[in-house]
């Protein structure tokens, strides 16, 4: 009895001699292709560390879908990526709408601090932009404000530009259009395809993310980010399959970029 007491009386003690761990802030991913898997694997890596000041408390990505052989209904690849961290399965959500009422109850109830963007593919609403305390921030692979859009890596390559980027910018409503917290830009050869150029932009825009968080969260990055020039946007809009045919009275250098940008993989000669 005396023991016990002895052991309990030290046990109590040594805990309260221990300062309590600070609270991470929660963040909330949003992404659905295989691209955004390297952002989220970032986010979980950074979010390990002894000196983390944040967790990812949830993941928004789109519904599961038909693909692959059999055309199985399958999640999408950030969806099967977080169930694979261990992530619980009702922290993984796909609303049909990211401005659905239940799912921005459910999201409001988690109090994220920040959401994080990444090739999310919804549309973001007003109601869903007011929630998290430190905004929304999108990575998108470009140099804003060029190509602002769904299909910002073609576009650039179908028009044989030498230099294109990522950039790591705050959401707004307007499409692509927040201001810049940071860029990073690399020269495009000619040689490259789009699957391989963005999964690079991604690679690199997870890097900018790691190493802007910190003053996301205090803060400071919002004073710091610059606004887009809208005069000098330029819109990339989703290929259209019909910009598939390739026509041989075409100049050399625009067949050859449509052969190099692999979204024109099914091609029909005329």
């Amino acid at each position: 009895m005396i023991l016990r007491r002895f052991i309990c009386y030290n046990a109590s003690s040594t805990v309260s001699s221990i300062a309590p761990s600070p609270k991470k802030k929660p963040l909330i991913f949003l992404g659905s292709p295989q691209v955004s898997v390297t952002v989220l694997e970032a986010l979980f890596d950074a979010s390990a560390a002894p000196n983390s000041s944040f967790k990812v408390a949830g993941v928004v990505t789109q519904p599961p879908s038909r693909r692959d052989r059999g055309r199985k209904l399958l999640p999408s690849p950030v969806a099967q990526y977080a169930l694979d961290k261990g992530l619980p399965s009702d922290l993984i959500f796909s609303p049909e709408k990211a401005g659905d009422e239940a799912f921005l109850s459910t999201l409001r109830d988690l109090q994220p601090e920040l959401c994080i963007t990444a090739a999310y593919g919804n549309i973001l609403p007003t109601k869903f932009l007011k929630i998290p305390v430190h905004g929304t921030v999108n990575i998108h692979p470009s140099l804003l404000p060029l190509y602002r859009g769904a299909a910002p890596v073609q576009r650039a390559l179908q028009d044989g530009v030498t230099e294109t980027g990522v950039s790591l910018a705050f959401t707004v409503r307007k499409l692509d259009a927040g201001p810049v917290i940071a860029s990073k830009s690399i020269q495009v050869d000619d040689i490259i395809k789009a699957p391989e150029l963005l999964s690079f932009l991604f690679s690199e825009g997870s890097k900018l993310l790691i190493r802007e968080l910190p003053s996301i969260f205090d803060g400071s990055a919002e004073s710091k980010a610059v606004p887009q020039d809208d005069s000098k946007a330029t819109l990339a809009q989703k290929i259209a399959q019909d910009e598939a045919w390739l026509s041989f009275d075409q100049e050399a250098f625009v067949i050859h970029n449509k052969v190099e940008n692999s979204s024109f993989r099914s091609i029909s000669l005329q």
